[in-house]
């Protein structure tokens, strides 16, 4: 396998795993602190871990590209427009989720309807002029159900926060094809920072409209919100740019739904629950998912697609 292709599959499934097992974390300053405070706080960490390696990274290269003023400063304008982007779509979907779930939608309902992008990815690509393959179609179908069996474990049935939630999944989907656009003419560790900068931004704008911050609660959480900020975000979303660059953003989000499934997984292991047949038969159907999406076309219909 080629590496662009071990970085388009690897990267989004260690993504998934450990926004996966991060939802221990986040359940833990749930209680303690609110939505916006959470993110805020949590994405300004990733800012901060990500200048580090950006730092380190500038100081280790040895072959650096020697742009001109007018080609410097066009670069910098396109990292800037495009974190701006990722940013705000990135802070309107997870405040937006947070704000489902006070409403009163329970995670598993939540982590489903978010979950969604999936389908959404394709169909606003179409607008794009993104084409999506027949088994494509069948692979997102097939991780939607999945998802279904792993998230809902009663009768699905519509609640107000459950729109805040959606609101989040059309979020989500727009901050990935946006990522689609800017991530081939963008450093992705670098746009990944930026994006995080003006998320804590959004973020930390509603703080005082919103919610109260209470320093004790915020140390009491400052463990957790470490592990989801330097992990979750400056990890996981960085690996999730990476990994689309030159990517078609369906398959990689097919990839990204695995998530659910890490997460069923480390609850077993970690919160010592017990899965059920039912949770057995999502976590088989989003394997199958992710292998169909990954089998290669045929050339002749590789060049349909990519017109």
């Amino acid at each position: 396998m080629k590496h662009n292709q071990v970085r388009q599959v690897l990267f989004p499934i260690l993504a998934a795993f450990i926004w996966g097992t991060a939802f221990v974390a986040q359940d833990l300053c749930a209680d303690a602190i609110g939505a916006f405070t959470f993110n805020a706080a949590r994405y300004f960490i990733a800012v901060l871990a990500l200048l580090v390696v950006i730092l380190i990274s500038d100081k280790m290269k040895k072959d650096k590209p020697v742009l001109s003023p007018a080609e410097k400063k066009a670069a910098n304008k396109q990292l800037w427009i495009g974190g701006l982007c990722c940013g705000a779509a990135l802070a309107i979907a997870s405040n937006f989720q947070q704000a489902g779930l006070v409403a009163g939608t329970d995670a598993g309902k939540a982590g489903f309807i978010t979950a969604l992008y999936v389908v959404l990815v394709p169909v606003f690509g179409l607008f794009f002029k993104r084409k999506v393959n027949l088994p494509t179609w069948i692979a997102v179908m097939l991780s939607v159900v999945a998802l279904y069996l792993l998230c809902i474990k009663g009768s699905f049935r519509l609640a107000a926060g459950d729109l805040l939630v959606l609101v989040c999944a059309v979020c989500f989907a727009v901050h990935i094809l946006v990522i689609d656009r800017f991530s081939a003419t963008c450093d992705g560790v670098k746009l990944s920072c930026v994006q995080f900068l003006f998320a804590a931004l959004w973020s930390g704008v509603c703080i005082p409209f919103f919610e109260h911050v209470d320093a004790a609660a915020l140390l009491s959480c400052a463990l957790p919100l470490l592990y989801v900020g330097v992990f979750s975000c400056g990890v996981g979303y960085t690996l999730q740019i990476l990994a689309q660059k030159g990517s078609n953003p369906t398959v990689v989000t097919i990839l990204l739904s695995l998530e659910s499934v890490f997460a069923v997984i480390a609850g077993a292991i970690i919160l010592h629950q017990s899965m059920t047949p039912r949770e057995y038969l999502g976590c088989v159907l989003m394997f199958l998912a992710v292998v169909l999406a990954q089998i290669p076309l045929p050339a002749k219909a590789a060049r349909a697609e990519s017109k």
